[in-house]
């Protein structure tokens, strides 16, 4: 139930209002976040951690749609696939380096 509120630059270095919402949780094994205002039509985040040899692993599963249909996906599906793609990059370097 937890609401968190960002400001995103999706497009054009324009910030935008986000507000997303914790709406599914397990103690050291997943939580879900979803959007509730945003950029987006849709999206549903979930982050899962798994003990394995030598630490946690954390995977991400991103269900999103853009707005517009098919011509939001056609115009700036695969800028935003890519500008994902740096930010879970990053994050991933960002938490390597936070728990070493």
């Amino acid at each position: 139930g937890m609401i968190i509120e960002y400001r995103v630059r999706p497009f054009a270095n324009i910030p935008v209002p986000w507000v997303t919402e914790i709406t599914h949780m397990e103690k050291l094994h997943y939580f879900v976040d979803e959007q509730r205002f945003g950029p987006y039509n849709f999206w549903h985040h979930q982050h899962h951690f798994r003990q394995v040899a030598g630490g946690t692993e954390v995977t991400d599963q991103v269900n999103y749609r853009l707005p517009l249909g098919i011509l939001g996906s056609i115009l700036c599906g695969g800028f935003i696939k890519r500008k994902l793609d740096v930010i879970f990059d990053y994050r991933e370097k960002a938490l390597v380096q936070l728990l070493r």
